[in-house]
């Protein structure tokens, strides 16, 4: 019997060694237990015996990557999103920590800060919130997610124009395509570009869809210059993104989220214009101090409804670094 079983692990052993069976997070992506290679190398029963475990390992995969998704993705289920953003460019580890911790203390559902590893490791230990990063660069994506990142956002093109840099549709859609090649699980938000006319805008939201976008993120308020003062102003500010969100709404079934001059004022409108949630980033990362980013945080988490950090009990966090395999 005990030569039986050597003889078995001897057989056995350079399946899961070299498709990696007892590592799930490096599971290849196209493995198949009916390859020709393995029927061909190995016994037949011992296919058999290494496909039963390796179907085992791709469920708890797809298990792991579902549970993510669902994560990301429930705020906006609920309608009731809102993403504080850290900045694109912002790679200042203090400044992204005080902005992370901000959202979390002033009810935010979503982060979504710089690509980059390090990063991400910082906001998952200080957060229970998901996680995005932003990029324009399909291939940092997997790092990040590899990282523990819970979904990505291809866009939040804001800090590129002030260099005079420019998306046109036909970029985007090429980047799309390649992180969705990278990516095929991942949550996916792409900024659809406020440079567009919004007849544009409205076929580029809906070719994204087709590729598998999962979330479509407007823009405009940067551009936007308000003359009128105080809530008027703010109005005049946000009405750029509110009109995307209200087209686009109506012309695909994914989730809009309305970001760029978004505030405590024009959040609802957002989500009566069809969003299901918004984006916040100047309004927040520019402040100062802590105690001002909780309360700018707060001040538009209570606009949309949503409980305060201490109402909500602290939800498990699954791992994202089995959807980059």
């Amino acid at each position: 019997m005990a030569s039986s079983i050597a003889s078995l692990s001897k057989c056995v052993s350079p399946i899961l060694a070299e498709h990696n069976v007892g590592a799930p997070n490096k599971l290849s992506s196209s493995f198949s237990v009916s390859s020709g290679a393995v029927i061909g190398a190995y016994k037949p029963k011992s296919v058999k015996l290494v496909s039963g475990a390796a179907f085992k390992v791709r469920a708890a995969a797809s298990d792991s990557q579902e549970a993510v998704r669902e994560f990301a993705l429930r705020g906006f289920h609920a309608k009731r999103a809102l993403k504080v953003i850290a900045g694109l460019q912002n790679f200042d580890a203090k400044n992204v920590a005080a902005v992370v911790s901000a959202a979390e203390k002033g009810g935010a559902t979503h982060v979504d800060i710089a690509c980059d590893p390090e990063l991400v490791r910082l906001a998952t230990s200080l957060t229970t919130l998901p996680v995005c990063v932003s990029s324009v660069v399909p291939e940092d994506f997997v790092a990040a997610v590899e990282a523990g990142a819970h979904m990505i956002e291809l866009g939040n093109y804001d800090s590129f124009y002030e260099s005079g840099r420019i998306f046109a549709a036909s970029e985007i859609l090429e980047l799309t395509k390649r992180t969705r090649e990278l990516l095929p699980t991942i949550t996916l938000s792409v900024t659809v570009p406020h440079t567009l006319p919004l007849d544009e805008q409205v076929s580029l939201a809906e070719k994204l869809e087709v590729l598998g976008a999962d979330i479509i993120q407007t823009e405009g308020g940067t551009s936007a210059s308000p003359i009128s003062p105080g809530i008027q102003g703010l109005i005049e500010k946000a009405s750029p993104t509110l009109a995307a969100a209200y087209a686009i709404s109506k012309a695909v079934r994914i989730p809009v989220m309305c970001a760029s001059g978004i505030s405590a004022v024009t959040a609802p409108m957002a989500c009566g214009a069809g969003a299901a949630g918004v984006g916040v980033g100047s309004a927040v990362n520019k402040l100062n101090d802590q105690i001002g980013m909780v309360a700018a945080v707060r001040s538009i988490a209570d606009s949309l409804g949503l409980p305060s950090q201490s109402a909500v009990s602290s939800p498990s966090v699954p791992s994202s670094s089995t959807i980059a395999q």
